[in-house]
């Protein structure tokens, strides 16, 4: 990442590799991007995950809220377990299942941890109450999912299957692109990116950087987290 000349640059401040997807569809777009990846994956105790993916057939439903859940189960589990069903988040954590030979059931028309709890509000009967639901998810996972489909009626069992943790930024040079004024955007697609970034920054620059970029969130809820700030 370096200050250079030129069109407004966007910052994205997931992890991913230099040509991830993002990355890679701002650019196809004509846009400069910068790269400030805040958080990293990081490995937790699998234990409870794999205990729960040997018995993964007592499940009714398996919901993957992001593709880091996907590589981690995919990892131990390489064939879609028979008679369980499958729900993602959006189409892009889906195409991710797919792409490894998942069947995918369950999709919401908006990709966030609402959206998925809604969805299987539409179709939740009295019927459903009881079903067993596993929930392999990051160490920083916000309770919306497990909440939600609790209080439908679900029996959720959630595990750690990777760990979400800051990771450093070069705060200088961050600095002085805010210094500048010469960021078009700010994407986040997670609450924990948004709050990284402004313990990484300091409320001062965090505030100086959203009050000249617009502020892009992938969801709802993360959305909430930047109106929160």
């Amino acid at each position: 990442m370096s200050a250079v000349a030129g069109a407004h640059p966007v910052v994205v401040t997931r992890a991913e590799a230099e040509d991830g997807p993002l990355s890679r569809e701002l650019r196809e777009l004509g846009l400069q991007v910068l790269r400030w990846p805040v958080v990293r994956t990081g490995v937790p105790d699998l234990a409870a995950l794999r205990r729960a993916l040997e018995s993964v057939e007592s499940f009714a439903w398996i919901v993957f809220a992001s593709r880091h859940a996907v590589a981690a189960v995919v990892e131990r589990l390489p064939a879609s377990p028979r008679d369980v069903r499958v729900a993602a988040v959006g189409q892009a954590t889906a195409q991710v299942l797919r792409q490894r030979g998942w069947p995918v059931d369950l999709t919401p028309d908006e990709p966030s941890a609402a959206g998925l709890v809604s969805a299987f509000a539409a179709q939740w009967t009295s019927a459903d109450k009881g079903t067993r639901i596993l929930y392999p998810a990051s160490s920083r996972a916000l309770p919306t999912i497990s909440l939600g489909l609790t209080q439908l009626g679900a029996h959720v069992t959630q595990v750690e299957a990777y760990r979400t943790e800051g990771a450093a930024l070069d705060r200088e040079e961050c600095r002085e692109w805010i210094a500048r004024g010469a960021i078009a955007a700010v994407t986040f697609a997670s609450p924990s990116a948004v709050n990284e970034l402004a313990r990484t920054l300091g409320d001062e620059d965090f505030g100086r950087l959203l009050s000249g970029a617009a502020a892009v969130a992938i969801g709802r809820t993360t959305a909430r987290e930047l109106s929160a700030r």
